[in-house]
């Protein structure tokens, strides 16, 4: 018998005054240019890190229930069971026999999320309960792309709570920018293979194909020459929204979100997460690049924690893959802030 609850498979802010780069980002950058010189001559180099980056992983995969009963414990079963039936009585064994699965259930399911990793809701009881609650409300299908009309009239004034997204009642003022617009600007082409398993609500994290670790730092690596090259507009700092992982941040957001985050990288699985105009989702659930989060929907008995324009965005596996998810981030950045950047 094989069950896993937790995976569901298949989103005007203030000025930032200034980003702080901890000392364990810089020094990892400039360790990943010396180790990209030899990366570039040595292609066995690709081989080491995409062996190493395994180490670096935080998920673990989720866990199946599995019950298995030798002779001893089929006997002791047994004998439970009589000897609840004649000193307890028979509903007190029927509430006994229905309460046993599902503890098995609940503990197996509570274990899954701690597997996840760290994310947006505390690896504890509590957190876990926060994201039982969550589920009842999951989008039952993340491929398909919010209507522009409808992520229009799901915005509303900024929520208190530094974790919550919306988006502006403009975010369709503007269209997206990954169709094919000029010979210049190819359509994003097709992802190759099948998408990996994704499972979780707060984390939400690929259990399959995290990408390499090359790729991951060539993409932090982008991230924080933009903001050095553009101080007055971006920055880089820890995730508003995740609390774990690099986020690029704009300082004059056009479109409400989490103090102005555009996207932000998970170091466990190397996917990100990050907000686009349902044009662009559209083209980016279509070409196979990610999917919605589960969250990512309109609320209508509760205000929702991210924005039904909030989407994960899959690891790249390789080079040519990290230059689509340049594109992807691009228009990132132009859905928050109509900034017209290249990260590549």
């Amino acid at each position: 018998m094989s069950m896993t609850l937790a995976s569901i498979t298949t989103k005007t802010p203030p000025l930032l005054a200034s980003y702080a780069f901890p000392p364990s980002l810089i020094d990892d950058d400039h360790d990943d240019d010396h180790d990209d010189d030899h990366d570039d001559d040595h292609d066995g180099g690709d081989k080491e890190e995409d062996a190493q980056h395994l180490l670096f992983c935080n998920v673990h995969p989720q866990k199946p229930i599995s019950i298995t009963l030798s002779g001893p414990h089929i006997f002791l079963l047994s004998a439970t069971l009589l000897l609840s039936l004649r000193f307890l009585g028979p509903h007190p064994t029927e509430c006994i026999l229905l309460l046993t699965p599902l503890l098995v259930l609940l503990r197996n399911d509570y274990e899954n999320f701690l597997n996840l990793g760290p994310g947006g809701t505390p690896s504890s009881v509590y957190g876990y309960l926060q994201i039982t609650w969550w589920r009842l409300w999951a989008l039952r299908d993340p491929f398909t792309a919010p209507s522009p009309s409808s992520s229009s009239s799901s915005s509303s004034s900024s929520s208190s709570s530094s974790t919550t997204i919306s988006s502006s009642s403009s975010s369709s003022s503007t269209g997206g920018i990954l169709r094919q617009l000029s010979p210049q600007q190819p359509d994003l082409p097709y992802r190759s293979g099948p998408r990996p398993i994704v499972a979780g609500i707060a984390p939400q994290r690929q259990l399959d194909q995290h990408g390499s670790r090359h790729s991951y730092q060539t993409l932090r690596r982008a991230m924080v020459k933009l903001a050095t090259t553009k101080p007055l507009l971006f920055g880089t700092e820890r995730s508003c929204v995740e609390k774990h992982g690099l986020a690029l941040f704009a300082k004059h957001a056009l479109r409400t979100n989490c103090q102005g985050e555009i996207v932000h990288v998970h170091e466990s699985d190397h996917s990100m997460h990050m907000c686009l105009h349902p044009e662009d989702i559209e083209v980016v659930l279509g070409k196979g690049w990610g999917q919605r989060h589960p969250l990512a929907r309109r609320g209508w008995l509760l205000r929702m924690p991210v924005s039904q324009n909030f989407v994960m965005i899959y690891a790249p596996r390789n080079q040519h893959e990290l230059q689509i998810v340049y594109r992807i981030i691009e228009a990132a950045i132009w859905y928050t802030s109509e900034e017209r950047v290249s990260l590549s």
